[in-house]
């Protein structure tokens, strides 16, 4: 049977200052493009499965340069709806040592933020489609997205479809007079896989595990502290199957630890530690992590090897530049196998 991930949300122009200058220093920009679901489609087609995005973008020449980006990686865009009047920008200004990343939005009243349920044809879309997946990101944007997500989701469960959602509660978009705990819950209940981060079940349900703290970790994370945790979103929302939490330990903006554990019921499974010595980007290190662990739960037969794609998959993303993780399968189980030599392939 072939396999077809559908994913749902806004692709932005991503304007990121150079190397590690503020905004306040640069007077250009590296221009590329990005999104929580559409650098999951982007992963997902570089491992060779057939992915459809949908958003809405303006008939524009920014708008065309995205779609012609998605296309050159492989993505499905046939289904992409043209309207509203701009494309969402973020700016990212990258840290280093001890000073963080900042990102900055710009991307109120963006054509998908206007995006309203029937504009869709959801029938049409997850006609010949295994998974649907969407973020806590796009029902954040505007009510009318999250009535129109929340529209897919109901028929990806009417006809049979896979749905997984990434929590990634963003404080700074939840501004149009709704929170995510009152909004998240009707679309999570209709999810058969949950993906968060240490904070993110938190600050969406308030479930977090007991005497943890993110800032105090020195990059060292006990992964079973995540059980309960695990255990509470399953008891909450029924329908999930699995539960997965990705782990962070941030030493300092150039250097993290990276790991992740997966639940199910029984025995959580943990993947292998990963010390991550010199980052290059970790924006979209979520995104990657989301589309190695559907890759993996699609191709291989146990939970435990797609959990340690997905985390592999993941910790390469944080050696490249850019939101997409531009990364094949052998680069992904090389590492996956213990080979973390750095040496030149020939």
């Amino acid at each position: 049977m072939s396999k077809k991930v559908v994913t749902f949300g806004e692709i932005m122009l991503r304007l990121a200052t150079p190397g590690f200058e503020r905004v306040s220093q640069c007077n250009q920009f590296m221009a590329n493009f990005g999104g929580g679901e559409s650098n999951v489609a982007v992963s997902l087609s570089n491992y060779g499965i057939e992915t459809e995005f949908i958003t809405r973008l303006p008939k524009n020449d920014i708008a065309d340069s995205c779609i012609m980006t998605l296309r050159k990686y492989g993505v499905g865009t046939k289904e992409i709806l043209r309207g509203g009047d701009r494309v969402g920008i973020y700016f990212l200004e990258t840290g280093a040592v001890t000073r963080a990343s900042k990102v900055i939005y710009d991307r109120a009243n963006s054509a998908i933020s206007e995006i309203k349920p029937g504009m869709v044809d959801w029938r049409k879309v997850f006609k010949d489609a295994n998974w649907f997946h969407w973020t806590g990101i796009t029902p954040a944007l505007s009510q009318s997205c999250a009535d129109a997500c929340l529209e897919a989701i109901k028929i990806a469960n009417e006809m049979g479809v896979t749905v997984s959602t990434d929590l990634n509660f963003r404080k700074n978009l939840w501004r149009y007079g709704k929170t995510a705990a009152e909004i998240m819950p009707a679309l999570v209940e209709g999810c058969d896989l949950i993906l968060g981060n240490e904070e993110d079940a938190e600050m969406v349900f308030g479930i977090k595990p007991e005497g943890f703290k993110s800032h105090d970790t020195n990059g060292l994370i006990d992964p079973q502290v995540f059980q309960s945790v695990c255990v509470q979103l399953m008891e909450k929302f029924p329908r999930a199957k699995k539960v997965i939490i990705s782990l962070r330990g941030s030493i300092n903006a150039n250097r993290n630890t990276w790991r992740g554990v997966l639940y199910s019921g029984g025995t959580l499974k943990v993947s292998h530690d990963y010390d991550i010595t010199h980052i290059v980007d970790r924006v979209g290190a979520g995104d990657s992590f989301m589309g190695g662990l559907i890759y993996g739960l699609l191709t291989y037969p146990d939970d435990q090897k797609a959990l340690d794609f997905g985390v592999a998959a993941s910790c390469l993303k944080h050696t490249i530049y850019g939101d997409f993780n531009l990364v094949t399968v052998d680069e992904v189980e090389k590492l996956m196998g213990g080979d973390a030599s750095g040496r030149v392939t020939r």
